[in-house]
C-alpha cells in the first residue's frame, strides 16, 4: 500500500507513519514545519518527507492521501486533493480500518495525563512480555519513539477528543473502538472547537457508546464531569480508581515520588520512583488497571512502575547544579 500524509509532522500524523512503514506500506509526507525530533525520527525509519506542499508530491499510484486535522477548505494541497479526485482520508480513519480493526484496544482519554498514562501503559504491557503496539502524542523515555507495531494482540492509543479533519468534525477518539478505556478526567479544553464542557461531555459519551459490554471503563471516583457522561448510559463494567475506587494509592510522598500501590483491600507494595507529582500517581493507577485487563499479572505491576523513566517534557528534569534545579513541562492547559 502506498500512502502520503499531509501534516506528516505532527506527533500523531508522524505515528501513523511509523506504524504503516511498519506494516510495510510506502510511505511519503510533506508539512510546512519539519523539525527535530519527529524529523530525526522520521529519517531514521526511511520515510520520505518533503517541506512544503508542491502539488507535483500528489501521486495517483497513492492508495490513499491521509489529511492532518490542521489542514481545511482553500488550503491549495487540499483543494488539489480534492480537485484531482485522489482518495483521502483521515489519520484515525486510516488506523480504524487498517490497523485498529484486529487489535485488542487499550486507549488513555482525558483532559490531563493521556500522553504519561498511555506510555506507563504500554511500559506495563512490555514488562509483561506483551509486546504491545502504540501510539503516543509524546515521546516516552522506555521506547526509543513514540509509536510502533508488533504483531501483538494488544494496540496502546492516546485517545485524543479533538476533531479529527476538515470532512469530519467527531473527535478521533471515536475512531478507536477500544475494549479498555481510560479517562482520566475531564474539564474544559480546547476553546477553538467546544463551546463548553457539555459540547465535549457529548463526545466523551459517544466514545463510551463504542465499548463492548464485555469491555472495561475504567474512570476516577470524584469526578463530577466524568460522572455526568456514565449517567447518560454505560454498557459496560467499571473499574474505579483513586480514593475509594478498586484501585488506590496511599501513604503518597508530598512529591509524589513515593507510594503504595492497593488493589482492593491488598497492599500490592510500595512504589519508589523518579516521576514527580501526585497527579502521576492517579496516572499510575490508571495504567495499572487498564494493565491487568490486559493480562498482566498482578505482581509485576509494583517492579515495572518502579522503572518507568517518564516522558520527555513533562516533569522532565533537564538541570540540577548548585543549587539550581530546571524542568521541562508542555503546560498546555491553565490547570495541568
Amino acid at each position: 500500500m502506498r500512502i502520503h500524509i499531509v501534516g506528516i509532522a505532527g506527533t500523531f500524523m508522524a505515528g501513523v507513519a511509523l506504524i504503516a512503514r511498519e506494516l510495510g506500506c510506502q510511505v511519503s509526507g510533506c508539512d510546512d514545519q519539519i523539525y527535530p525530533p519527529m524529523s530525526d525520527v522520521l529519517a531514521t525509519a526511511g520515510i520520505e518527507v518533503t517541506t512544503g506542499y508542491d502539488v507535483s508530491q500528489l501521486s495517483q499510484e497513492d492508495d490513499w492521501v491521509i489529511i492532518g486535522n490542521a489542514y481545511s477548505r482553500g488550503h491549495p494541497y487540499v483543494e488539489a486533493i480534492l480537485n484531482g479526485g485522489y482518495r483521502y482520508c483521515s489519520g484515525p480513519e486510516w488506523l480504524a480500518q487498517h490497523v485498529l480493526c484486529h487489535q485488542h484496544v487499550l486507549a488513555v482519554s482525558g483532559t490531563h495525563g493521556k500522553t504519561t498514562t498511555s506510555s506507563l501503559l504500554a511500559w506495563l504491557l512490555e514488562s509483561a512480555g506483551l509486546s504491545p503496539s502504540f501510539l503516543i502524542g509524546g515521546a516516552p523515555k522506555n521506547f526509543s519513539q513514540p509509536a510502533r507495531w508488533k504483531n501483538s494482540r494488544h494496540f496502546v492509543i492516546e485517545a485524543d477528543e479533538y476533531d479529527t479533519a476538515f470532512f469530519d468534525k467527531r473527535s478521533k477518539f471515536v475512531h478507536y473502538r477500544p475494549d479498555v478505556l481510560v479517562m482520566n478526567n475531564l474539564e474544559f479544553d480546547h476553546a477553538d472547537i467546544f463551546p463548553d464542557l457539555s459540547a465535549i461531555q457529548t463526545q466523551f459519551h459517544h466514545l463510551v457508546r463504542t465499548v463492548p459490554s464485555q469491555g472495561r471503563l475504567i474512570v476516577p471516583t470524584h469526578c463530577e464531569a466524568i460522572n455526568t457522561v456514565l449517567q447518560q448510559g454505560v454498557w459496560s463494567p467499571v473499574v474505579t480508581v483513586g480514593s475509594e475506587g478498586d484501585w488506590q494509592a496511599k501513604c503518597i510522598a508530598d512529591d509524589g515520588s513515593e507510594f503504595e500501590l492497593w488493589f482492593q483491600s491488598t497492599c500490592l507494595g510500595r512504589v519508589t520512583w523518579n516521576i514527580l507529582g501526585v497527579h502521576n500517581v492517579s496516572n499510575a493507577l490508571s495504567a495499572c488497571a487498564a494493565a491487568v485487563q490486559a493480562g498482566v499479572p498482578i505482581e509485576q505491576l509494583v517492579p515495572a512502575l518502579i522503572g518507568f523513566q517518564g516522558v520527555r517534557r513533562r516533569m522532565e528534569l533537564v538541570l540540577q547544579q548548585q543549587g539550581l534545579t530546571i524542568f521541562d513541562d508542555f503546560a498546555h492547559h491553565p490547570t495541568a
